[in-house]
């Protein structure tokens, strides 16, 4: 799961006084930091349901399984909130890219990539978005400049990247093609984003009518893809089956509801730490559940992708600000 600032909308108001017709905010029962936890402890997990999902399912059938529940747990949202579909062909246009390159694409080859390689090492892989997200921006959106601190940590990450893949050891016992995978599967989430902040920022629509279009047009991707290239199973094995229903409702649907209030209430900056946290629980879920094998320098060099990482996404000086309420689709792992 990867995390991502959400694209600006226009203030309505001066800093510091709501907008006359803005509703009033909810106050949330559940202290956001422990959402926080359950929000890491969900999408850590995801890593394992994928690699249990395609223990007895194909990939793309996971990956669709998983945006069918995910939908299904918005869509149950937005009738509940009474919240419609946005409106307007080109609007439609780019959820559709969206879509293709925050949900259909990475998922279906992280799904690909758990045949092959541990779901610890797709889980610290994910962590490197922000790296991908760092040198992506600093050549397609001008207003990221880039400073000696987050080129720093952009140099830092990548040792961080060697160090898990075992460079020194001429990458030994490693299945490229599956660390591929999940590597493309990091670098789509910000492709998705930078697309996201320059189509759609500052439109009218809210967060969850964006990322319900954005998911049901995902799903249909799917939907067409994968009958293609699988067949029906001829077994439903029920552990595999729950694991998929976990990941897309829970991992996916019920995630992305979480996330959005965190970052209402407290600022994408915050809203985002969630994703080092991530890898952690994801290794420790492969270790102790599905007995995986971790050597030394895994989580060596995940701790230094994800110090990369946090340098990629400094800054020098922060200046206070007020949260700002999202607009537009918000990616997950």
């Amino acid at each position: 799961m990867s995390t991502a600032t959400p694209p600006r909308a226009p203030s309505a108001a001066p800093p510091g006084r709501p907008a006359a017709d803005a509703p009033p905010r909810r106050a949330h029962r559940v202290d956001w930091r422990v959402r926080f936890a359950l929000l890491a402890l969900v999408w850590g997990f995801s890593f394992l349901l994928i690699k249990m999902g395609t223990q007895a399912y194909a990939p793309f059938q996971v990956t669709f399984g998983r945006l069918l529940f995910g939908t299904a747990v918005l869509a149950v949202a937005m009738a509940v909130r009474r919240t419609g579909l946005p409106r307007g062909a080109r609007t439609w246009g780019h959820l559709t890219v969206a879509a293709f390159f925050l949900n259909a694409l990475p998922f279906s080859l992280f799904a690909f990539a758990e045949l092959t390689i541990p779901s610890t090492l797709a889980g610290i892989c994910n962590a490197t978005s922000p790296l991908w997200g760092m040198a992506l921006s600093m050549v397609a959106l001008s207003e990221d400049r880039p400073t000696r601190r987050r080129v720093a940590g952009l140099g830092l990450g990548f040792i961080g990247v060697l160090t898990v893949l075992g460079a020194w050891q001429g990458f030994s016992g490693l299945d490229v093609g599956g660390t591929a995978m999940a590597l493309l599967a990091s670098l789509s989430y910000p492709i998705g984003w930078i697309y996201v902040r320059r189509t759609l920022a500052g439109r009218s629509e809210s967060h969850l009518s964006l990322t319900g279009a954005q998911l049901t047009l995902a799903t249909a991707q799917l939907a067409v893809v994968t009958p293609l290239f699988t067949s029906l199973p001829a077994a439903y094995p029920v552990v595999p089956l729950l694991a998929v229903v976990a990941l897309g409702a829970l991992g996916t649907g019920f995630a992305m509801l979480i996330q959005y209030g965190i970052v209402a209430e407290v600022g994408p900056t915050t809203g985002q730490m969630v994703t080092y946290f991530i890898p952690v629980i994801a290794t420790a879920a492969g270790v102790t559940l599905l007995d995986e094998r971790l050597t030394w320098n895994t989580p060596v060099g995940a701790l230094i992708v994800l110090a990369g990482a946090a340098l990629t996404q400094s800054r020098a000086t922060t200046a206070p600000r007020e949260p700002r309420k999202p607009r537009g689709p918000h990616p997950q792992p």
